[in-house]
C-alpha cells in the first residue's frame, strides 16, 4: 500500500510503498477514501524537517540539553550517531482519515465490515486505528465532509474549555482551518463571534458565515476594534488557534478580554506573559490538549477503556461524534472550506508548496481498490537459496535501529525480513540495511523455509508467545530480554525447548571486552560482585512500568545484571532477596537492591536506581576476590587492584552487543552450541521473578530447582529439518 511519510532529517515528503498493517485486538482496519491535510500542523513538521541542525536545535532547546547530558555520559560519537538516527526516522503524516471498515479486531462490537468511519488515521491507503479513535459517519454526511471530523474536534475541545454561554462574545484569533471551524461552532452555540486573521480571503469567508472579521493588515488597533464591538466591556473569551512565534498574540488576548475573561490556547504561539495584564483582570488561561479527554491516555486509546459518561461527558471519541452530528444537522458547513481535491499520487501539488499555501483545506482522494498486502519487496532481486544462517527480525524499534542492525551489518549477517507493526519503520530500516522484505506479518518469517532464525525485539509481553511459535517452526531464536514475564510463560518455553535449535536471550553485558577481561582475571573462585545501575527515571505512563506489558524495570532490565553476575561467578543462583525504596514499594519499583546467593558461596548485589543524576555514569561493576579488586566503569575503563601484570583497560563504550551478535552469527553458521546455556537463561529468569515476588514476602526467597533441557546433539542439517 502507499503511505505519505516525511523525513525529519531532510524535510522531504515521500509517497512510500509499505506493507499494510494487520488488524489487532480492539482495533479497526480501514480502507481510506479521503484524508484531510492539516496545513498548519503539517506545515510546521515539513518546515522543521527542512531546517538545518542549528535551526532545529534553536527550536528545541530542551532536546539540546538532553544531547549535552548524553555526550557527558556516553561520549561524542555515540551521541551523534543517536541524534542522526533519530533524525532519519520517518514520520507518518496526517490524522484526519475517512474510509470503509474492511476488518475488525477481537473485542470490537461497535463496527462491522462495510461501515463508513472517520478516524485519526494517517495519510495511507490502509490504516489500523483503535476503536476509541473511530466514529461512525451519518448517512447524510459525505466522505469529503467527514474528513473534517478530527480537526473539528480540536476546535470543539477548545470551545468546551472556554465554556461559552448563549449571548457571550468570543474572539477567535487565527482563521485557518481549526479557527474557522471553531468560529462556526461558536455561532451554532449562540455566541457572538469575532474572528481575527491577516488573510483577506479568510476574513471575507468568515463574514459570509456571520462572523465579525477583523484584519490587522487593514490598519487600526485590533484590541480597540474588539473593545468597540463589545461597547468597551471586552470579550468574554478568547480562543487562540493561530500559529506564530510572537508574544504579541497572548498580550492582545489579555488586553481585549473583559475582567475575569477566559483565554484558551489551541494553536502554537510565544508565551512570554505579562503578569500585570493577567493580574489586573484576574484572567484565566488554559492550554487545550488536542481532541479532548482520553488523548495520550494509553488505557483509553490503545486498550479501549472508556471514561464513564456521567463523569466525563465529552471524550475525544464523543467529540468526533458531536462534530459529525453538527455537520449532519447542517449547523457546521465544512464543504465551503474545501480549497482543492487532489489524488494521492499527486500529493506534491499540496506538499510542494505547503509553506506558501493560502488554502484552507486540501483533501487527498484515494483509489478504492487498494488491497492490504502485508509484505513488500524492498530488494526483489535478492536470493537466499542455499545460504545458511538467514535471519528475520521481528520488531523495528530503537534497539533494532540503534544497536542490533549496525552490529549485524558489521557481522555480515544475511537478513531476509524485518517485521514492524505499522510497516513504516521496518521499510525504512530495510532500505538502509539492504533487507529484502518488509512485513507486518511476522508469521511470514516463520513460514519461510529459507529463514533459519528469528530475532525478537518487540515489547516484553509478546516475547514468550513469539518464542514458542518460532521454536515450533524449527527456527533458531534470539530474543531480547526478558525471555518471559511470568512463570507460566517460562514453564511453557521449558517444555517446548528440546535443544534441536538454539535459544539465545539478549544478555549482552557478559560479552563486553571489559567483562571478559575480568572473568579471565578472577577465574571461578568465590567472589563478591556489586553491580550499580544508574538507570535514570522513565515517566510512569511508559509501557515498561506496566507489569502486564513491560514487566517492570526489574524483570525487564535488572535481569541483565543477574545474568552478568551469574556469568562472572560461574555458578547458579540459589536464593534471592530484594529491598525496594519506600514504605510501601510498588510491584513495579525501579529503585531497589537485589541480593543474590550462589551455589559456590559467591554473593551478588545489584543496586538498580532511577533517582540518580544523569551526569553520573550509568553502570559500575565491582568484583572482589582473593585480595584483588576489579572496577568496570561504564564499560569504558576497567581498573585492577592486586592483579599481577594488569592495572587498566580502556575502550570506547561497549556493553557487549557487537560481540554478542558477531558470536551469534558465527555460531549459527557453523552449527555451534547456544551462546548462553539454557539452564543459565532459566536460572536468571527465575531469579528475576523471585526478586519481584520477594517484595510481598519477608526473608530469603528460595528458588525452585532449575529444570535443564537436553543439550544440542543433532547435526546442523538435521536440526533445521
Amino acid at each position: 500500500m502507499k503511505q505519505l511519510i516525511q523525513s525529519f532529517k531532510t524535510g522531504e515528503t515521500i509517497l512510500e510503498e509499505v506493507p499494510a498493517p494487520q488488524v489487532a485486538r480492539g482495533q479497526v482496519l480501514i480502507r481510506t477514501t479521503r484524508s484531510l491535510v492539516s496545513l498548519g500542523t503539517e506545515r510546521m513538521l515539513v518546515e522543521f524537517g527542512k531546517a538545518n541542525l542549528v535551526q532545529k536545535a534553536r527550536q528545541q532547546p530542551d532536546k539540546v540539553k538532553q544531547v549535552l547530558d548524553k555526550i557527558r555520559t556516553e561520549g561524542l560519537m555515540p551521541t551523534l550517531e543517536a541524534v542522526f538516527n533519530k533524525l532519519a526516522q520517518p514520520l507518518p503524516l496526517g490524522y484526519c482519515n475517512v474510509g470503509k471498515v474492511i476488518a475488525v479486531g477481537e473485542g470490537v462490537s461497535e463496527f462491522k465490515v462495510g461501515d463508513r468511519v472517520a478516524s485519526n488515521g494517517p495519510h495511507a491507503e490502509i490504516v489500523c486505528v483503535p476503536q476509541n479513535l473511530v466514529a461512525a459517519i451519518p448517512a447524510n454526511v459525505s466522505d469529503d465532509e467527514a474528513a473534517f471530523t478530527v480537526i473539528g474536534s480540536i476546535g470543539l475541545q477548545g470551545i468546551r474549555l472556554c465554556n461559552p454561554t448563549l449571548g457571550e462574545t468570543i474572539v477567535v484569533t487565527g482563521l485557518g482551518l481549526i479557527g474557522m471551524i471553531t468560529a462556526e461552532l461558536l455561532l451554532a452555540n449562540g455566541c457572538r463571534v469575532i474572528g481575527i486573521d491577516l488573510d483577506a480571503e479568510k476574513i471575507a469567508l468568515a463574514r459570509k458565515k456571520g462572523i465579525i472579521g477583523i484584519n490587522p493588515a487593514e490598519g487600526g488597533d485590533v484590541v480597540k476594534s474588539v473593545l468597540d464591538e463589545t461597547h468597551g466591556r471586552g470579550a468574554d473569551g478568547v480562543i487562540i488557534t493561530a500559529s506564530a512565534k510572537t508574544d504579541e498574540i497572548i498580550s492582545q488576548a489579555a488586553r481585549m478580554s473583559r475582567k475575569r475573561g477566559r483565554i484558551i490556547l489551541v494553536g502554537v504561539i510565544g508565551l512570554n506573559i505579562s503578569r500585570a495584564e493577567f493580574y489586573e483582570k484576574e484572567l484565566t488561561f488554559q492550554v487545550s490538549c488536542s481532541y479532548g479527554p482520553g488523548r495520550y491516555d494509553e488505557e483509553y486509546e490503545q486498550r479501549g477503556v472508556d471514561y464513564p459518561l456521567p463523569f466525563v461527558r465529552w471524550t475525544e471519541k464523543r467529540n468526533f461524534e458531536a462534530v459529525l452530528q453538527a455537520v449532519s444537522s447542517r449547523k457546521l458547513d465544512v464543504a465551503s472550506l474545501i480549497s482543492e481535491r487532489v489524488p494521492l499520487d499527486e500529493y506534491d501539488r499540496v506538499y510542494g508548496s505547503i509553506g506558501k499555501s493560502r488554502s484552507i483545506a486540501s483533501l487527498l482522494v484515494y483509489r478504492e481498490d487498494a488491497n492490504p498486502q502485508h509484505t513488500v519487496h524492498v530488494l526483489p532481486a535478492t536470493s537466499f537459496a542455499g545460504k545458511k544462517g538467514v535471519w528475520g527480525i521481528i520488531g523495528a524499534g530503537n534497539f533494532t535501529k540503534m544497536t542490533m542492525l549496525p552490529a549485524l551489518e558489521k557481522a555480515r549477517a544475511d537478513i531476509k525480513y524485518i517485521a514492524s507493526a505499522g510497516g513504516i519503520t521496518g521499510t525504512a530500516l530495510a532500505k538502509k540495511y539492504k533487507i529484502a522484505f518488509s512485513t507486518t506479518d511476522y508469521q511470514e518469517i516463520l513460514r519461510d523455509r529459507e529463514t533459519d532464525g528469528v530475532m525478537i525485539t518487540t515489547r516484553h509481553n509478546t516475547h514468550a508467545a513469539m518464542v514458542l511459535k518460532a521454536l515450533a517452526a524449527g527456527k533458531h531464536v534470539f530474543v531480547e530480554k526478558p525471555l518471559a514475564l511470568n512463570e507460566e510463560e517460562l514453564e511453557q518455553i521449558i517444555d517446548a525447548y528440546d535443544g534441536s535449535v538454539t535459544l539465545t536471550v539478549g544478555f549482552n553485558r557478559r560479552f563486553s571486552p571489559h567483562v571478559q577481561k575480568v572473568k579471565q582475571l578472577v577465574g571461578n573462585t568465590p567472589m563478591n560482585v556489586i553491580a550499580t545501575m544508574n538507570a535514570g527515571a522513565i515517566p510512569p505512563n511508559v509501557w515498561v512500568h506496566d507489569m502486564k506489558v513491560g514487566g517492570g524495570r526489574i524483570i525487564g532490565e535488572a535481569c541483565h545484571f543477574i545474568d552478568l553476575i551469574t556469568y562472572l561467578t560461574g555458578s547458579k543462583i540459589i536464593a534471592v532477596c530484594m529491598n525496594a525504596m519506600g514504605v510501601h514499594p510498588a510491584e513495579n519499583t525501579d529503585n531497589a537492591s537485589i541480593l543474590l546467593q550462589y551455589e559456590n558461596g559467591s554473593t551478588g548485589v545489584i543496586n538498580y536506581f532511577s533517582n540518580g543524576s544523569k551526569a553520573y555514569q550509568k553502570e559500575r561493576i565491582e568484583v572482589y576476590s582473593q585480595d584483588r579488586t576489579a572496577i568496570i566503569d561504564n564499560y569504558k575503563q576497567t581498573t585492577g587492584y592486586g592483579f599481577k601484570g594488569f592495572s587498566k583497560l580502556k575502550t570506547t563504550l561497549d556493553k557487549g552487543h557487537k560481540a554478542q551478535f558477531q558470536a551469534l552469527i558465527s555460531s549459527i553458521k557453523n552449527g555451534g552450541a547456544p551462546l548462553i546455556p539454557f539452564d543459565e537463561i532459566v536460572n536468571t529468569t527465575r531469579a528475576s521473578f523471585a526478586a519481584v515476588r520477594s517484595l510481598q514476602q519477608s526473608g530469603w526467597v528460595r528458588l525452585d530447582q532449575v529444570r535443564v533441557a537436553a543439550p544440542v546433539t543433532a547435526e546442523p542439517e538435521e536440526a533445521l529439518q
